[in-house]
């Protein structure tokens, strides 16, 4: 009789538990906060299928002042590694906070494509000011990973950008850069 017990017991707790971890798997996680949390965890900075960013803001308030894949300069003009690099500004009298930023780049002779998101963390735009952002994998103010694997570090071929950031209460920037034909110089 006690066995006759125990395996219901038994296999009842297997399937709750079952149940349970199969309801976890799957619960729902937004795009945006999986991506950052992946490259968070790995330091990684891998392509994305879809443009997570959902700001659909008509307010004016944040430019792409520029933009810059190859013969980038510091702020005081001196020569630095390449890098994709934006110069994003806040044309408003309130700071710009949450800012995440999307890119695609498209090599102009296969076809062949990547897109990447990226939240800008730590980032906040100052009221009328402008501010460049790196994407090098340095630390620091400004800078962010990058994937030294994309196609703007392996194709030989020109490579065309279209850029994207975002920010709250504002409306989406949009930009481009572009990467000429040659090896470049490779990521730090």
């Amino acid at each position: 009789m006690k066995w006759k017990i125990l395996i219901p017991v038994a296999l009842v707790a297997l399937v709750a538990a079952g149940g349970i971890a199969m309801s976890q798997m799957n619960a729902p996680v937004s795009p945006a906060a999986n991506i950052a949390s992946s490259a968070a965890a790995t330091g990684a900075v891998l392509p994305v299928t879809t443009n997570p960013i959902t700001n659909t803001s008509t307010m004016p308030g944040m430019t792409i002042v520029s933009a810059a894949a190859e013969d980038n300069v510091d702020s005081a003009g001196t020569a630095i590694t390449d890098r994709l690099q934006i110069t994003i500004g806040n044309t408003t009298g309130n700071p710009l906070t949450n800012l995440e930023t999307y890119y695609v780049m498209k090599d102009t002779t296969t076809g062949a494509s990547e897109a990447y998101y990226l939240p800008l963390d730590g980032l906040t735009l100052a009221p009328n000011a402008e501010t460049t952002i790196s994407f090098d994998n340095e630390t620091g103010g400004g800078h962010f990973p990058e994937n030294t694997f994309s196609l703007y570090r392996s194709s030989t071929n020109q490579v065309d950008f279209t850029l994207q950031v975002s920010a709250d209460g504002v409306q989406i920037a949009n930009g481009t850069a572009t990467k000429g034909a040659g090896t470049g110089e490779q990521a730090d």
